[in-house]
């Protein structure tokens, strides 16, 4: 793409054969680079491609947003932690949690997204069709599995086993980001039952940050503005 003005420069007189080569051999690598980060993005399974740059922090202000960012030097990877989001729907959990998790992958740092939900049906059918090992083998690849919206839907006792399995393969070896609209109290409600949801925290919670996010939904923010004129408008 650069070939043309670098043999102009030089025949020019501008650039000498050296610097034309060093510096065309720079942007080669840049450029491979810049596709090696696009292929790890792509195959992370990210739901859409947003940054912290995209996310408004003022319509959060409990949030801290040296906090947030300071996640974004991928340490609680290195240092082998997990992230978890609390908060109710549309408060920004799953925008941050693939913010962040783009910035892993920009990185190189294997990164896989997953619905909670999915991942449930995902280790049912493995079990059935025995081939339950190979899918945690799966997710164990990473070095870090992302699984949103964990308590949105209720979990039986049996299917419950399954995510301890895997949070159990996970466990000191790789870092997880978790999203939820539960309160950790609220968990054996989830996984219907007390020992395993007790025991599946004690493992997330070993090793973990937890960011609890306060307020009301970004995404209904304009909807709610319209409601409250049509409410002066009818008094």
């Amino acid at each position: 793409m650069h070939l043309d003005e670098y043999m102009d420069a030089m025949q020019k007189g501008e650039k000498s054969f050296l610097d034309t080569l060093y510096e065309m051999t720079e942007l080669e690598i840049a450029d491979k680079n810049k596709r090696a980060m696009n292929a790890c993005v792509k195959v992370a399974n990210f739901p859409f491609i947003k940054t912290m740059d995209d996310f408004n922090f003022s319509f959060h202000p409990s949030l801290r947003k040296e906090e947030i960012i300071g996640y974004t030097d991928l340490r609680f990877i290195e240092n082998v932690e997990n992230l978890l989001f609390i908060g109710s729907p549309g408060v920004g959990k799953t925008h941050l949690s693939v913010s962040i998790g783009i910035e892993a992958a920009k990185h190189r740092k294997s990164t896989y997204f997953i619905h909670c939900n999915n991942l449930i049906m995902q280790l049912k059918r493995a079990q059935i069709e025995n081939r339950l090992e190979s899918r945690l083998k799966f997710f164990s690849k990473y070095k870090l599995l992302i699984i949103d919206e964990v308590g949105f839907l209720p979990i039986d006792s049996d299917t419950s086993k399954l995510f301890f399995q895997l949070i159990s393969n996970w466990y000191e070896k790789h870092s997880t980001i978790i999203t939820t609209n539960k309160p950790l109290s609220h968990w054996t409600e989830t996984f219907g039952d007390a020992f395993l949801a007790n025991t599946i925290l004690d493992r997330i919670l070993h090793h973990c940050h937890v960011i609890k996010i306060v307020g009301n939904s970004y995404r209904t923010k304009d909807l709610s503005k319209e409601l409250v004129r049509d409410d002066e408008k009818s008094n």
